[in-house]
């Protein structure tokens, strides 16, 4: 099978879906690679480190004639349309929020995988491209708030006296969330978290945080690592924890986000308010609407004197790391879904199941296919 890899085209985006040390293993798996001419210039990786491992450079129109275009960005649908018929395509499609992109695969009778739809499972982790870059952009937020605060992170003793730690407050204890406590405990500050699971306690201890819990009520536990409704008096006791937490931090972190929804509100501006003029708000879920009143995608903007950063494509800022993960994904997950350099798909299991989107003129996916019917 002729795999290729395009250059992303989308503004800002500095990711390759492979980088050169991926195609020596995906030849093992009799998948030949070609790559769009300068794919991974932004990310740091030259043509020639691409020859060096075996793949072929060559223009767009000859990746795109390919039997498997691997890309980064879901393509439009005139890309789409200008595919080999009937070869197949894996990308970050978001599927329920891109029905035009799911039509023109239909029409070519793509066989597409959406990586944003692999299940979050224990057998799938190392195919899991949301979390292998959500753990990157945890650790980006921790080092762009460290560089924009008037402070440094760690305790520091001094012939002029002592420095006090800043004061970190990460909230949700997801994938971002957790790298981001972990590297905010490594530049030395005090760090706080919080979660709406409050069985993540553990995992937020466990890389040097300080879970925030609420006393004297009673907690409903979730299942299948998803949060369950909790009373009123605990989201109010929750709430003054929260916002009394807020205002003693120099730094907060939100990583709030809700698969095809549109982020939770987290932060209001009165809590905003309530922060020492120069602290920092990194808002991770800023281009799912943002976590915190006030933020903008893309932008950074100052309210009540607190610099609010609401960073767009945030793995993108790392490009370089981002795309060795992304690149290990792809290749343990076409390792999974491959034989011999051919295809076996199997909508029976699992993980097939979950990011199979559409196949041979359909789409197999029950939860897009009755999304499209809408």
């Amino acid at each position: 099978m002729r795999v290729g890899v395009t250059k992303e085209t989308e503004p800002g985006e500095r990711r390759v879906a492979v980088v050169p040390e991926t195609v020596k293993k995906l030849a093992a798996q009799k998948l030949a690679v070609s790559v769009e001419r300068g794919a991974g210039l932004a990310a740091g990786f030259r043509d020639e480190e691409y020859t060096a491992a075996g793949a072929t450079v060559v223009e767009r129109s000859e990746v795109l004639a390919t039997d498997l275009v691997l890309c980064v960005k879901r393509p439009t649908p005139d890309v789409v349309a200008s595919m080999k018929r009937g070869a197949a395509l894996v990308t970050l499609l978001y599927p329920l929020g891109s029905p035009e992109v799911v039509r023109a695969a239909v029409e070519q009778r793509l066989l597409v995988i959406a990586l944003d739809m692999i299940p979050r499972t224990t057998l799938a982790q190392a195919m899991d491209v949301l979390s292998s870059q959500a753990n990157l952009a945890g650790y980006w937020a921790v080092v762009a708030a460290a560089a924009r605060l008037p402070k440094i992170f760690p305790l520091l003793m001094t012939a002029a006296g002592t420095i006090t730690p800043a004061r970190v407050l990460v909230i949700g204890a997801g994938v971002a969330g957790l790298q981001a406590i972990g590297t905010a405990k490594r530049l030395g500050a005090v760090v706080e978290a919080t979660d709406v699971r409050p069985e993540t306690r553990e995992q937020v201890e466990s890389v040097g945080g300080k879970f925030l819990v609420v006393e004297g009520v009673a907690v409903t536990q979730g299942a299948g690592g998803y949060a369950a409704e909790q009373s009123d008096d605990y989201k109010k006791k929750q709430a003054e924890m929260v916002s009394q937490a807020i205002a003693r931090a120099d730094v907060v972190i939100t990583t709030a986000l809700v698969p095809g929804r549109k982020a939770p509100r987290l932060v209001n501006d009165a809590q905003v308010a309530s922060m020492r003029p120069g602290s920092v708000i990194v808002d991770l879920a800023a281009e799912q609407g943002g976590n915190v009143e006030g933020s903008e995608s893309g932008r950074d903007v100052t309210r009540h004197g607190v610099l609010l950063i609401g960073p767009a494509n945030t793995p993108s800022n790392v490009a370089h790391h981002a795309s060795i993960a992304f690149s290990r994904n792809i290749e343990k997950l076409l390792a999974h879904l491959t034989k011999d350099g051919a295809w076996t798909i199997d909508l029976a299991e699992e993980i097939t199941a979950g990011c199979v989107i559409t196949q041979d003129g359909a789409v197999v996916h029950a939860k897009v296919r009755e999304a499209m019917k809408g």
